[in-house]
């Protein structure tokens, strides 16, 4: 007994030693890239989500146990989930986009011709243990021929552009309901992960490219804002927020922030109003059809266990699991920052903190719920509505 208490000990204490070195090595070729960084973090995060179809699902007033009948309704309760304002709202709220910033004149933007080379090197950078999309092409696939399919993929591309169309198949999206906690019952209490075809994230990933060096050159989107922009992150917005804060508590003076957090905000995009900003923003006819067709005729299936949903429409929202969906949702709310007046205002993607300082808490008070409502119109105006239970104001001081 002994001995094998000594052998025992011998072994945890190896295995301890063996993860210490692996996760050292592993954070030590992160550098800077904060990204690799906490990819690293949470690959090491003992999750309890699942993807199961729960054993039951509350519809309304009743339980039911039927599998094809939860996975319906999973498929009916994501595909509406950016509904959240319209039913919320009184018919007769006249809902008008908050004016756009006035600019220089922007040069139009137009799409390039994609190059293979680019093309041949997103397949071959492919994760090949990601899921297939309902089109069944497998990454693992795509990955093995790159070479080989590089050049086709790229004339069908491009074919796209002056087409101003989108292979159907690729607007269809795969979605596995992810229990998040709570009650497994509600269906509430699961987020939806969205799965897109293989090539139509390749693709994706070769407009977004375009489209964000553009905005980047012309200074297009708002400094702001912090989410998915190259140079930007949670770091450079928690500096910013935070150096101003301190500033104001320095000068002895009070700090007051609203922290706003927007219920379903990517889903809740309105394609008609997002197609108006782009078209504001220089691009040209031929950019709007396309993206007038990106758009159209996207549909949904939950996807679990074997079952698969009959399709659903999706009319709102940018697409979920898509690599444009945040950059169109920048382009989206990229005004209203214009909104916070005599306020400052910080926006990382959906979440926006807007405070304000001064030497006197009532003035201070005021100006802040002056630039909330403000705010709060323009996000009306976009048909974005508030989650109230999120929604805090803090005071900062001494």
């Amino acid at each position: 007994m002994q001995l094998f208490r000594e052998v025992r000990n011998q072994y945890t204490q190896a295995v301890r030693n063996a993860k210490a070195s692996f996760f050292k090595q592993k954070f030590a070729s992160c550098n800077s890239n904060s990204k690799k960084f906490w990819d690293i973090v949470k690959s090491m995060e003992n999750k309890n989500t699942f993807s199961q179809l729960p054993t039951a699902l509350r519809i309304g007033n009743s339980v039911t146990t039927d599998k094809p009948t939860i996975i319906e309704n999973f498929n009916k309760h994501f595909s509406t989930a950016g509904h959240a304002f319209h039913l919320t709202t009184p018919t007769a709220f006249n809902s008008t986009a908050p004016p756009t910033a006035t600019r220089p004149s922007l040069p139009h933007f137009s799409f390039s011709q994609i190059h293979s080379a680019d093309v041949l090197k997103e397949l071959q950078n492919l994760d090949p243990y990601k899921s297939a999309g309902l089109d069944n092409l497998d990454p693992f696939f795509l990955k093995l021929s790159a070479e080989i399919i590089a050049t086709p993929i790229t004339s069908l591309f491009n074919l796209s552009f002056v087409s101003s169309e989108i292979p159907i198949d690729w607007k269809a999206a795969a979605v596995i309901p992810l229990f998040k906690g709570g009650d497994t019952l509600d269906p509430n209490c699961y987020r939806p992960i969205s799965i897109l075809p293989c090539l139509s994230k390749v693709f994706e990933s070769q407009v977004n490219k375009q489209i964000t060096d553009h905005f980047e050159s012309h200074r297009t989107l708002s400094a702001m804002q912090s989410g998915f922009r190259a140079g930007h992150g949670c770091t450079s917005a928690t500096l910013k927020v935070l150096n101003d804060i301190v500033t104001a508590i320095d000068k002895k003076q009070y700090c007051a922030a609203i922290f706003i957090d927007l219920a379903k905000a990517f889903d809740s995009v309105n394609h008609h109003m997002l197609i108006g900003r782009l078209s504001s923003l220089g691009f040209s006819n031929d950019c709007v059809a396309w993206f007038t067709n990106y758009f159209s005729d996207r549909v949904q299936c939950v996807k679990s266990e074997g079952l698969l949903s009959g399709p659903l429409a999706v009319s709102m929202g940018v697409p979920q699991g898509s690599i444009l969906g945040p950059t169109l949702f920048s382009v989206y709310i990229n005004d209203v920052a214009l909104a916070a007046g005599e306020s400052l205002i910080h926006l990382y993607a959906d979440d926006t903190i807007l405070y304000t300082s001064g030497p006197f808490l009532d003035t201070v008070l005021t100006t802040l719920q002056t630039s909330f409502n403000a705010i709060q119109l323009s996000f009306r105006g976009l048909q974005l509505l508030l989650n109230t239970s999120k929604t805090k104001c803090m005071l900062f001081n001494r």
